[in-house]
């Protein structure tokens, strides 16, 4: 087997050695198996990678694939991309965080779950104790029975962590999900909260299986880093609320003291553990430890079962009770449809932020998909369903939970805290609770943001700062629609801007006519589209135009949508009614097909004209093989 390695030399291995793609194209022949260092497109190099079983990253500069095995030098060529290919296991590395997939290996669905079983399941136990209290606190805002909130959690947790496309992202009853359908209830009782979780999850399966999940592409940086500060200053505001003996009553004196001591030492235990050792989880050693002091200290301080009783029974099957009607559909459609696109916002905002920390890539339409399964479970289950949860994902990940297994384990122990340990669950203090979440808060915020703030452009900074605040005061779907609203007027102004005309004398010969004459020549540089068609008529004039012959040449201008279009139509008429003669050069064949009035004044040059779509969908190397980006 022979390999160009980064240098451009040949060597030759007994077995396969790893594949390194530099930034050089390279790519791996579908007939031989070979790397071959010639320049190809990266559509090209896409497809001959997949030929052979292998993935190019969005990174172009370097396959972050490692591949290691046997192949069997015997085998005649056309066998090669049969030969198996396993991946490394390291995650950082490895682009089979295929997420969502199971990894074809010699421990089979073992690893499908979890790469490190015992920290998964710590994880997942960890997790299940800072998840109980933020589902108790979310059915006050629902409405709802505590165990609604308590089945939601423990339904959306494990349905995700089997089906969806992100193993580590835990998901549950949330608050952004419960301020929607807290005025249903309020109106018109929880039955109809289950019928509207019933159909947000079909409307996610819908937007899942139709791939719309690539969307979040659209969401700039900009926002994301509001969606993590304003979800982090949201989580704080929560735990301030068990500092308050009453809403809008803070605690003094003892219960005061008590509380914060509580809660430091909790953070600190969280502190000192993860710098000790990783294989145990800091905040269930945390936990452990404050419950244990409170326990034997005899200390008074608020307690989980002072904020709501756990024990109960398991869900079952349930219909939703309500008219199958028209009037019924019209009344929730629209609480589902606010439910389901703040559930997958939140949901893929979270996943793009997990792939950002553990370096790896997994599949939003399969997230999406999981995510309506779990809400339509909910609804048939009498739960209050809800999303990813960035709070206790965070918490999951810092405690080395990785795989689904730890979403799992997660979902039973919830199940154990309802059924038969909730005498033991609910001595746990608060003020531990409140800890591990504020330290999730402090893990959460993006700080860098802070320092690059006056570093980056104004539109930039305008966005954070307002997707940051409308997540604290209104909602995350708000919030990042306004986000991206801002940013992709900010973007149009900028391109806007750029457009130029220059006008010189030209004798250069047009529509193969060498006469000589002279001609007035107008070089376009940059694109025109709807912001920029004003600027064009500003500075193409044909009312002052003296030379007979005009040219428009578009060879560094790119025409974007219907409005540059019309604008060279109109300008073209314009010159053409005080008796000029028009030429149009560089136009792609897609613009010049596409022109009405001007069309016929089109000079084609097959050799120089380009090619590209106006108004069009640009195929993309993700288009064609979706299971890399979603």
């Amino acid at each position: 087997m022979q390999c160009f390695t980064g240098s451009g030399t040949v060597r030759s291995h007994a077995h396969a050695p790893c594949l390194n793609l530099p930034r050089s194209s390279r790519a791996v022949s579908s007939s031989t198996g070979l790397v071959k260092a010639h320049a190809l497109t990266r559509d090209q190099k896409q497809r001959h990678l997949r030929a052979q079983g292998l993935r190019l990253t969005s990174n172009t500069s370097s396959v972050k694939s490692l591949f290691q095995g046997r192949l069997n030098s015997r085998q005649p060529a056309r066998s090669h991309k049969r030969a198996s290919l396993r991946p490394r296991a390291d995650a950082q590395t490895s682009v089979a965080a295929d997420a969502g997939k199971p990894v074809e290996n010699d421990n089979g669905l073992l690893k499908y779950f979890s790469d490190d079983v015992g920290r998964d399941v710590l994880a997942g136990i960890t997790v299940a104790l800072a998840l109980v209290p933020e589902a108790l606190a979310f059915t006050f805002v629902a409405g709802v029975h505590p165990l609604v909130g308590l089945h939601g959690a423990m339904l959306m947790c494990g349905v995700v962590s089997l089906f969806g496309g992100r193993p580590g992202m835990i998901s549950g009853a949330a608050g952004s999900t419960a301020v929607v359908t807290g005025a249903l209830v309020a109106s018109h009782g929880v039955e109809y909260m289950f019928a509207c979780m019933a159909m947000a999850g079909g409307m996610q399966l819908v937007f899942g299986w139709l791939r719309l999940g690539k969307l979040i592409r659209l969401v700039p940086r900009a926002a994301m880093l509001g969606f993590v500060n304003g979800l982090a200053i949201v989580i704080l505001d929560a735990q301030m609320r068990h500092f308050q003996s009453a809403p809008g009553i803070w605690l003094s004196g003892t219960p005061l003291y008590t509380m914060a001591g509580l809660t430091a030492l909790t953070m600190l235990i969280i502190e000192v553990v993860g710098k000790i050792t990783k294989k145990i989880p800091g905040p269930l050693v945390a936990i452990a430890a404050v419950t244990s002091l409170v326990k034997f200290a005899n200390i008074d301080t608020k307690t989980l079962g002072d904020l709501a009783a756990i024990s109960g029974a398991l869900p079952s099957w349930h219909v939703p009770n309500v008219a199958l009607s028209p009037e019924t559909l019209m009344l929730v459609l629209p609480f589902a449809a606010a439910v389901a696109a703040v559930g997958l916002i939140e949901t893929l905002l979270t996943q793009s932020l997990v792939d950002e920390m553990t370096q790896t890539r997994s599949r939003t339409h399969t997230e999406c998909v999981a995510q309506g399964l779990g809400n339509l479970v909910n609804g048939f289950f009498g739960g209050m369903g809800g999303c990813a949860m960035i709070g206790q994902t965070i918490i999951n990940l810092k405690s080395g939970g990785t795989g689904r297994l730890s979403g799992v384990t997660c979902s039973l122990a919830i199940a154990l805290f309802i059924v038969c340990l909730s005498s033991t669950i609910e001595i746990i203090p608060m003020a531990a609770l409140v800890g591990v979440m504020i330290k999730v808060v402090i893990d959460t915020f993006a700080w860098k943001s802070l320092a690059i703030f006056g570093k980056i452009p104004k539109t930039d900074a305008f966005v954070l700062v307002a997707v940051t605040a409308i997540t604290v005061v209104s909602n995350l779907a708000v919030a990042v629609v306004s986000g991206v609203v801002i940013s992709a007027l900010g973007f149009a102004y900028k391109q806007s801007t750029v457009l130029s005309v220059v006008r010189t004398l030209s004798v250069t010969p047009v529509k193969r006519k060498n006469d000589g004459l002279p001609k007035a020549l107008y070089t376009l540089q940059g694109p025109l589209f709807f912001a920029s068609v004003m600027e064009f008529q500003a500075l193409v004039d044909p009312a002052k135009e003296a030379e007979e012959i005009v040219v428009l040449d578009f060879k560094n201008c790119r025409v974007w949508d219907q409005s540059g279009l019309e604008a060279i139509d109109n300008i073209a008429l314009k010159f053409k009614n005080a008796g000029k003669e028009v030429v149009l050069q560089h136009l792609s064949p897609d613009s010049a097909r596409l022109l009405k009035q001007a069309g016929d004044l089109v000079d084609v040059n097959i050799e120089e004209d380009p090619t590209y779509a106006v108004v069009a969908d640009y195929p993309t190397m993700d288009d064609d093989d979706d299971d890399d980006d979603d």
